[in-house]
């Protein structure tokens, strides 16, 4: 009878001493400081990696913990179906800086009607879309997850909000004038 249990596996069963020392030998072996060093800033380097491709794609398991959760990502959206004032201050400013640049050489009134009427008109736009974005999110925030998910959310979006749309990381997840459905939980 033994003779077919040992047919039946391909071989005879280990001691207990034998099992011992084979998964003694299966445990890594210890390795210098330099080795664990290399080993360890390669698994962080392959983390980075995934978190980056994440942030391209949108895939919510590999993104950074500040952008992780239903609440971040009802926020992302939230600022990506619409237009914001904010997002084009940046360009503006540049516009205006190269703008400064000519003038500084010429005695250019358009720079001057520039500084002077509109670019109060574009910082006062700004702040009033901003305060608009910042009490519809809340309202929003509140009937959908509560009063706590409000913290820290409304600052995250008004950052969202100031960047360019094609530089936003993650990546817009919604077209513009899309509505949000009630799947973020």
């Amino acid at each position: 009878m033994a003779d077919e249990t040992e047919a039946r596996k391909g071989r005879p069963t280990p001691s207990r001493k034998e099992a011992e020392a084979a998964r003694r030998k299966q445990m890594k072996v210890p390795m210098s400081r330099k080795e664990l060093a290399k080993r360890d800033r390669a698994a962080r380097e392959e983390i980075r990696v995934k978190q980056r491709d994440a942030l391209k794609s949108g895939d919510e398991r590999y993104l950074p913990a500040r952008e992780q959760g239903p609440v971040r990502r009802f926020c992302r959206d939230y600022v990506d179906r619409r237009r914001n004032v904010a997002e084009y201050l940046l360009p503006f400013l540049v516009v205006l800086l190269i703008l400064f640049a000519i003038a500084g050489n010429l005695s250019d009134s358009a720079s001057t009607v520039l500084t002077t009427f509109v670019y109060p008109f574009v910082l006062l736009g700004t702040i009033i879309d901003e305060i608009i974005l910042v009490r519809g999110l809340r309202k929003e925030l509140r009937a959908r997850f509560g009063d706590d998910s409000v913290k820290g959310s409304t600052t995250y979006a008004v950052l969202r909000s100031t960047q360019l749309r094609r530089f936003r990381l993650p990546k817009p997840q919604v077209k513009r004038g899309e509505t949000l459905d009630a799947t973020y939980r």
